[in-house]
C-alpha cells in the first residue's frame, strides 16, 4: 500500500521530467533543422514555413500548457492538449503537402483539406492566446469573419460584399500575405536565425561581459550605475531584440546597483526598462519589425542598419539625459572601486565572445551576404571564440544554446505566423487603402497631425498586442498614408525652390492647369502648398514617380515605414500595458504604474526622433547631413528632458523650463545652419547660467562628477 502510493506521487514528477526531456530534444532538433534549412538546405519556402509553424507549435504545448496543475487530476486534460497540438502540426505538414493537389482540382477543397486548414487557423488561434494573450485571436476571428458574413452588413467605406468560405480558407494558407507566406517566411529564416545568434552569444559568455564591460566603462561617474544600465541595454540590444528579456537579464544587476546608489525605485525599474526598449532600435539585431519592415519596403536589411545607428545612438543618450539629471537630483553615488572586474579583466576574460563574432557578422553584411548566411557563420563564430576566453562552449553548452534559441523564439514563431492572417484579411478587402485615404483625410495633408493620428493609434494597438504584432499591422494600415504626406511635403520643397522636372509639369496640365504658368520659377512655400493641396489625391502617385527618382521613393517609403517602426516600441512602456516597465517594477520592488509612467517619461526619444524621420533628411541625406542633424538634435534631446524634469545640474524655475524646451525645440526643428548654432548659442547660455546658480543644498556631496 505504501508503495504503491509512493509511485502515484512520484509519477507526477517522472511525467513532468519526460516532457522536459522531449521538450528539450525537439528544441535541439528544432533548432539544428532550421540551421541546416537555412546554411545549407534546398526545401520550398512554403514547406520551411509549414515546418517553422509544426515546430514550434509542439513546443509550445509542451512548454506552456493549457493546464500544468495536479497531475493526478488533470491528467487526461494534458494529454489531450498534447494530443490537439500534434493534431495542428500535422495538419500543418499537410497543408504543405497538399498545394499541388489543391491547384490540379482547379482550387477545390476537399474534406480533408478542410480539416487541416481549420485545424491550422484553430491552432493559429490557441497558441497564440497561450503565449501573447486574448487581442490578436480575436482579432483574427474578427477578421476572417468580416471577410465570410458580417462585412456585408458594415455600413460605409469599410463594407465587403465578402468571400465564399472556400475560398477565404485558401488564400488563408496560401499565398504572400497568409499563414505561411512572407510573414512566416521572415520568421523561419532571419529573425530565427538572429535570435539563435543571440542565444549562442548569451551562453558564450557575453551577456557578463556587456554588463562588466559597461560597469567598467560607466560605473566611475556619478550616478554610474544608472548609465550602466543604459550601456548595458544598448550592448544587449546589439545581440537581443527583445525588450523584456533585455529587461530582465541586464535589471537583475543594473537595478540593484541603481537603487544602491540613490535612484528611487520606480526611476530605476523605469531607466533599465526605457534603454532595454531601445535594444530593438539598436543594430545590428533590431527585433523581428526590422525584417518584417524589409520585406515590406523591399529595402536591403543592410540599409535599414546602417540608417538607424545614429537615431539608435540618439534614443540612448536621451535615457542617459534622464540619468544624469536624475543623478545630480537625488545626489545619487558612483559605483565604489571595488565593484566589478578592472576593463584589462573584462577585455581578457569575455571579449572575444562577444567582439569576434558580432564583427564577423557586420563585416559580411555589409560585404553583402544575406542575413541568414551572415548569422550562420556568426554563430560557428560564437563556439570558436569563446574558446578564447574561461567561459568555453563544449557539446553541453552548445545543446543549451539550441535550446535557448528555441525558446525564446516560441512566442514570435507562433505570433507572426498567424498575423498573417490578419494582414491577408487587411490586403484582400483593401482595408489598408482606406484606412490611409480617411488618415489623409482627416490630417488634411497635414504631416504632424497624421503622425499625432498614427501615435495614438499606435498606443492603443499597443495595449493589446506585442510590439512586432502592432507594427505589422499598423505599418499595414497607416504606412500608405504617411509616405504619401512625406513625399507631399518634398514636393513642396521642390515647387518652392522651382526644380520640378518637365515630365512632372504634364500632370499639372492635366489635373490643375490653371496653375502650369507658376511652376517655372521659384516660389513662396505657402504658394507651393496651396497648389500640392489643390491635386487630387488620385493624381499625386503619379505625380511622385514623375518628380522623383526611385531612391527617393524608397527613402521616404523606409522614413514612413521607420516612424511606424519607432512608435510601436511605446507599448514597452507606456501604461496601462507596458511589460518591460512591468518586469523592470517586478525587480526594483516598485508599484508597476509608477514604474510605467517613470519608463514613459526616460523614453521620450521614441516620440521625438522619428519627427526627425519626417521633417530632416536623418535616414535619406548623405552623411555629412546626417551627423549635423545627429548633432544639433543631440543637445536639443538634452535641453528638452531639463525642460520636462526641472532640473539640469541644478534646479530651474519655469521660466528656464520653457526656455530650455524652446530652444531644445529650435534644435530639433529643420531649419537653416544659421538659426541652429544660434540656438546652439543658447542652449550654452542657458546651461552655464543653471550650472552657475548652484545653491548650497544643490552641491554634489557624492560620487566623481561625470
Amino acid at each position: 500500500m505504501r508503495a504503491a502510493t509512493m509511485t502515484q506521487s512520484r509519477s507526477p514528477g517522472l511525467r513532468r521530467r519526460g516532457i522536459a526531456l522531449v521538450a528539450l530534444l525537439l528544441a535541439v532538433f528544432i533548432s539544428a533543422t532550421h540551421v541546416w534549412m537555412n546554411s545549407f538546405g534546398n526545401v520550398s519556402t512554403l514547406f520551411q514555413n509549414g515546418f517553422h509553424f509544426a515546430g514550434f507549435v509542439l513546443l509550445c504545448v509542451l512548454v506552456s500548457p493549457v493546464a500544468d496543475a495536479d497531475w493526478a487530476k488533470l491528467r487526461g486534460v494534458r494529454v489531450l492538449d498534447i494530443a490537439f497540438g500534434a493534431a495542428v502540426a500535422a495538419a500543418a505538414l499537410y497543408v504543405v503537402n497538399a498545394e499541388t493537389a489543391i491547384y490540379d482540382r482547379g482550387v477545390r477543397l476537399i474534406w480533408s483539406d478542410w480539416l487541416a486548414g481549420l485545424l491550422c487557423i484553430a491552432g493559429a488561434l490557441e497558441f497564440t492566446r497561450r503565449t501573447t494573450g486574448w487581442i490578436i485571436p480575436v482579432l483574427i476571428a474578427l477578421a476572417l469573419s468580416y471577410v465570410v458574413w458580417w462585412g456585408q452588413y458594415v455600413p460605409g467605406v469599410f463594407r465587403f460584399a465578402g468571400l465564399s468560405a472556400e475560398t477565404v480558407l485558401f488564400r488563408a494558407l496560401y499565398g504572400d500575405d497568409a499563414m505561411f507566406g512572407t510573414i512566416a517566411r521572415i520568421s523561419s529564416t532571419y529573425v530565427f536565425m538572429f535570435i539563435l545568434f543571440g542565444a549562442f552569444l548569451l551562453k558564450s559568455g557575453a551577456g557578463e561581459f556587456i554588463v562588466n564591460i559597461s560597469r567598467a566603462v560607466a560605473g566611475r561617474m556619478t550616478g554610474g550605475p544608472g548609465f550602466v544600465a543604459v550601456l548595458a541595454s544598448g550592448l544587449t540590444g546589439t545581440i537581443s531584440g527583445s525588450a523584456v528579456a533585455n529587461t530582465a537579464s541586464t535589471g537583475v544587476i543594473t537595478i540593484p546597483l541603481m537603487k544602491r546608489a540613490g535612484f528611487p525605485k520606480a526611476f530605476a525599474g523605469g531607466v533599465e526598462a526605457a534603454a532595454s526598449t531601445g535594444g530593438q532600435l539598436m543594430p545590428p539585431i533590431m527585433g523581428a519589425g526590422a525584417f518584417v519592415m524589409a520585406s515590406f519596403t523591399q529595402i536591403p536589411y543592410t540599409t535599414i542598419v546602417a540608417v538607424s545607428v545614429l537615431p539608435a545612438i540618439l534614443y540612448f543618450l536621451t535615457v542617459g539625459f534622464f540619468v544624469r539629471i536624475e543623478a545630480k537630483r537625488s545626489h545619487a553615488t558612483a559605483l565604489a572601486n571595488e565593484d566589478g572586474p578592472t576593463l584589462w579583466q573584462t577585455f581578457r576574460d569575455g571579449g572575444p565572445s562577444f567582439i569576434i563574432p558580432v564583427a564577423l557578422l557586420i563585416t559580411l553584411l555589409v560585404r553583402g551576404y544575406t542575413p541568414t548566411y551572415a548569422a550562420g557563420y556568426a554563430i560557428l563564430a560564437c563556439v570558436v571564440a569563446s574558446w578564447l576566453t574561461p567561459n568555453r562552449m563544449g557539446p553541453g553548452r552548445i545543446i543549451e544554446a539550441l535550446e535557448l534559441g528555441a525558446r525564446n523564439m516560441i512566442m514570435t514563431a507562433v505570433l507572426l505566423c498567424a498575423v498573417g492572417l490578419i494582414v491577408n484579411v487587411i490586403t484582400t478587402a483593401g482595408i489598408g487603402n482606406t484606412f490611409s485615404l480617411m488618415i489623409a483625410s482627416w490630417s488634411q495633408g497635414n504631416l504632424l497631425l497624421a503622425l499625432v493620428l498614427i501615435a495614438i493609434a499606435s498606443l492603443v494597438l499597443g495595449m493589446g498586442l506585442p510590439v512586432t504584432a502592432a507594427y505589422i499591422v499598423l505599418g499595414t494600415l497607416s504606412a500608405p498614408a504617411l509616405y504619401q504626406l512625406i513625399l507631399q511635403g518634398q514636393l513642396v520643397d521642390l515647387l518652392a525652390a522651382g526644380q520640378l522636372p518637365e515630365t512632372a509639369k504634364a500632370i499639372f496640365m492635366l489635373a490643375v492647369p490653371e496653375k502650369l504658368a507658376a511652376l517655372s520659377a521659384p516660389m513662396s512655400f505657402a504658394d507651393a502648398r496651396e497648389i500640392v493641396t489643390a491635386l487630387p489625391f488620385e493624381s499625386l502617385s503619379l505625380l511622385y514617380g514623375q518628380a522623383f527618382d526611385p531612391t527617393v521613393l524608397a527613402l521616404a517609403l523606409l522614413s514612413a515605414h521607420m516612424i511606424i517602426f519607432w512608435l510601436s516600441q511605446d507599448s514597452n512602456v507606456t501604461p496601462p500595458v507596458c511589460l518591460a516597465a512591468f518586469t523592470g517594477a517586478a525587480i526594483a520592488g516598485s508599484p508597476p504604474m509608477r514604474t510605467g509612467f517613470a519608463a514613459w517619461k526616460v523614453a521620450k526619444g521614441l516620440y521625438l526622433v522619428p519627427l526627425l524621420f519626417a521633417y530632416t533628411p536623418f535616414l535619406s541625406g548623405n552623411w555629412l547631413e546626417m551627423l549635423t542633424i545627429f548633432f544639433f538634435a543631440g543637445f536639443g534631446l538634452w535641453a528638452v528632458a531639463a525642460g520636462i524634469e526641472g532640473y539640469w545640474e541644478n534646479r530651474m524655475n519655469v521660466v528656464e523650463r520653457i526656455m530650455a524646451l524652446a530652444v531644445g525645440g529650435l534644435l530639433l526643428w529643420p531649419t537653416t545652419l544659421p538659426v541652429s548654432f544660434a540656438a546652439l548659442a543658447a542652449f550654452a547660455v542657458l546651461f552655464a547660467w543653471n550650472v552657475r546658480k548652484r545653491a548650497p543644498g544643490d552641491a554634489d556631496q557624492a560620487g566623481v562628477s561625470a
